[in-house]
């Protein structure tokens, strides 16, 4: 078989795990720990992310005519991709957060709904919470008025019992 029919099945599995993503990070690995790796790895399935090492060229041509061709130029040493199709902030939120502890963890760029980010924008990305949090703030926000309300009327309800 030729090299090109060996790499092929490569090359489709990356093209199946960014299809429908909503982001996609690049991650520069080298230096962390078995340990860390571990842990990394924990966080970013429990988040819903998809997490691998792939090489670089097999990367590039996966990547090639789609949404996130943008990040070809960050792809140079050791490279790993995070994926999300549900949560478009998960991967930059749950990579920054161990980037913290993990000095050797160093996120290149990526794609977030469309839209290319550098590593700079990446730690803004990572800041907007994820969408369970929004939506709970959204309810809080909603929920406040109406209780504060329901209070009031239950405390004028009671001062005009107490009143007759």
């Amino acid at each position: 078989m030729a090299k090109v029919e060996l790499k092929q099945p490569v090359v489709d599995e990356i093209s199946a795990m960014i299809k429908g993503a909503q982001s996609l990070v690049l991650v520069d690995y080298r230096g962390i720990t078995v340990d860390d790796d571990t842990k990394l790895r924990r966080a970013l399935r429990e988040a819903g992310v998809q997490y691998k090492v792939y090489k670089n060229t097999l990367i590039k041509r996966a990547i090639k005519g789609t949404a996130f061709e943008p990040v070809s130029d960050l792809l140079e040493g050791p490279t790993a991709i995070a994926v999300s199709t549900t949560d478009a902030t998960a991967p930059a939120r749950v990579l920054y957060e161990n980037a913290k502890t993990m000095t050797s963890l160093e996120i290149k760029g990526g794609i977030v709904e469309d839209a290319f980010y550098d590593a700079a924008a990446m730690e803004q990305i990572a800041s907007i919470p994820s969408r369970e949090v929004l939506l709970g703030k959204l309810l809080g926000s909603i929920q406040s008025p109406i209780t504060n309300l329901a209070r009031v009327l239950n405390q004028i309800a009671e001062s005009k019992g107490e009143a007759a």
